[in-house]
């Protein structure tokens, strides 16, 4: 039997690996900022065959990670701004903060699109230390026959 060498959760999602095995890569391609396959994932994880889309549709709920993901982001760089350069009445300060946290959530956004995925799968897919001593379990909306 090959060591396991396993990662944890944080390094785990934030590696976008797959959630049952934390080996796989939920992406095809490593690099997110290639625009146009980003967000192409292959159907089962490479290493222990799980089904990533559990169900049609199941992605959708990333949305609601992703804003919480921009909403805290934005609370940090406000927060930094705050401290580092100060918040005015009598200046554009707060202007330039929110120029300032467009830009960087702008070329941050597949980063952030690729990291709610990975949190999104880990809330509904737990981590099997033995996943290679049994099967993945078959959803109960699998679509497959």
């Amino acid at each position: 039997m090959e060591p396991r060498g396993d990662i944890g959760l944080i390094k785990s999602i934030l590696t976008n690996k797959c959630p049952r095995c934390r080996r796989g890569n939920l992406f095809t391609e490593p690099n997110p900022y290639n625009l146009r396959k980003m967000m192409l994932m292959p159907e089962r994880c490479v290493v222990c065959n799980h089904k990533f889309e559990e169900q049609p549709a199941f992605f959708f709920g990333t949305g609601y990670v992703s804003y919480a993901l921009t909403v805290a982001f934005s609370v940090v760089t406000f927060l930094i701004w705050f401290a580092s350069i100060g918040i005015s009445a009598r200046d554009s300060r707060i202007f330039w903060w929110f120029i300032t946290n467009a830009l960087l959530m702008l070329m941050l956004q597949p980063v952030l699109q690729r990291l709610s995925r990975s949190i999104w799968l880990v809330i509904f897919v737990r981590y099997d230390p033995k996943w290679n001593d049994k099967p993945p379990k078959i959803q109960p909306f699998n679509t497959e026959k």
